[in-house]
This record gives C-alpha cells, structure tokens and sequence, in this order.
C-alpha cells in the first residue's frame, strides 16, 4: 500500500474491509456494533495512514479494534447475569440444532473477558500464530498463551455436553 493519500485509504478499505468487519462481529457478537467498531478504528487509523500504509495497516486496524472495544466493555454495564448452567440444547434430531449450537457457542464466546476473546477470535478463529496475536494484541506470547488457555477451559465448563473445544 504505497502511499498515503484518500485514495490508498478507500483502496484499503474495500479490500480488508469484509474481512476486518467479520473480525468486528466475532469480538462484538452483534452486527451494529461490529459496524461501529469497524467505522471507530478506521477513523483512528486514518490519521495515521501517511505512517503505516506501507507497513501493515489491516494488523494496527486489527489492533485498534481490540483496544476500542476493550475500551467500550469496560464503560458499559451490560446487564447480563452468567450463569453456572447453560440451557439444554436440542438432539441432533432437531433441524434447527446446528443454528442452536451456533448462538449457544457465541454466546459463550461474547460471556468472555474481552482479552482472552479477542485471543480466541484471532488465534482460533482467524488461524493466526501465537506471534501473529501477541503483535496484533501488543502482549508477549505468554500472555496469549494462558489467555487462550483460560478461555478454552472456560468455553469447555460453559458448552454443552458433547462439543468439542479444540486448542
């Protein structure tokens, strides 16, 4: 991405931008807010764009996804009680059990600390490297380490009997 004018930026922006959107949606669970997300880190970045269009712009947006977001869950009182069980899920009889697991993985997912979800997200979800996350993340690999290891064990105790957490 040679460059920094307005032009380079829209180029980024319709070539990443799906993929980072999608990346908005697994840290937010919600569409509008993954589209929020989104929106706030590209107008951080733009400021920026003279510095870090020829480096790797799609990682700092990356980046500054997770500490927006970091930062927005940790204003907000979401109002949600955890609790100890989660509700049975349908047999495999039921056609609409695969949509079922879906929303209970998500859910579960979004009950994470934002962290150790964002560790999930990128690690797991998106395949990147140990390397990759704790760049993305700004942590040593340590970190993302026991991060993913605490998240997995928590996804394990809070999943259905009979789904498997792989990590």
């Amino acid at each position: 991405m040679a460059g920094s004018g307005w032009t380079e930026f829209e180029e980024f922006v319709a070539l990443c931008g799906p993929r980072l959107l999608r990346s908005a949606w697994l840290l937010t669970g919600d569409r509008h807010l993954a589209e929020d997300l989104l929106q706030t880190a590209l107008a951080r970045t733009w400021p920026r764009w003279g510095r870090i269009a020829d480096e790797h712009p799609e990682a700092y947006v990356r980046r500054t996804m997770v500490h927006v977001h970091a930062s927005w869950w940790r204003r907000r009182w979401r109002g949600e009680v955890p609790h100890d069980r989660l509700p049975e899920t349908p047999g495999t009889d039921d056609r609409y059990g695969e949509v079922d697991l879906e929303r209970t993985v998500q859910a579960a997912l979004r009950r994470l600390p934002p962290r150790q979800r964002a560790v999930v997200v990128l690690r797991y979800l998106e395949d990147r490297t140990v390397e990759e996350t704790a760049a993305l993340l700004g942590c040593s690999v340590g970190t993302v380490k026991s991060q993913a290891a605490k998240a997995l064990r928590t996804l394990r105790d809070r999943l259905p009997d009979g789904v498997t957490v792989r990590g």
